[in-house]
């Protein structure tokens, strides 16, 4: 898997195998199912976070055959955009071996609820669908890639 990323298609829901070679080509992909555009992120790399809502948390996240590091943040928060960087830098570096997924908590209050979300930022790992660890406030990377690598271990 560590070769090719796996993109949801926004129109049909298909999950579509991309091969990072073929990204690395300038090609664009499409879904295999109905023939749309595949979203890969204007100017982000192809591995980079993938935004969830309330509506794709379960297929996004719990049904995740990798381990996830969800980054609970909004927009209006300033230690949520100190950490954001470090995030995108954790999502290309365990690109393969775990998912890195951004949860707006005012845009999606069921999932937010859900987990408790009270202060931000906050950083879920999530592995088999169950949630494995929490990382409250701003953490150095070192920490933060440290206790995603246990859930990948």
């Amino acid at each position: 898997m560590a070769d090719a990323q796996l993109i949801r298609c926004p129109v049909c829901g298909t999950t579509n195998r991309v091969p990072y070679a073929k990204l690395a080509q300038g090609r664009t992909p499409v879904c295999g199912k109905c023939k749309n555009p595949l979203p890969v992120g204007a100017g982000q790399p192809a591995n980079g976070p993938v935004t969830v809502t309330d509506a794709t948390f379960a297929s996004e996240v719990e049904a995740s055959p990798l381990p996830v590091l969800l980054d609970a943040w909004a927009p209006w928060c300033g230690p949520c955009r100190m950490i954001a960087p470090v995030v995108d830098q954790l999502a290309v570096e365990l690109a393969g071996r775990a998912r890195v997924a951004k949860l707006n908590v005012d845009e999606n209050p069921v999932t937010a609820s859900r987990f408790d979300v009270r202060s931000i930022p906050m950083l879920l790992v999530f592995k088999g669908g169950r949630e494995v660890d929490r990382i409250v406030g701003v953490q150095p990377k070192s920490e933060i890639a440290r206790r995603i690598e246990r859930a990948i271990a």
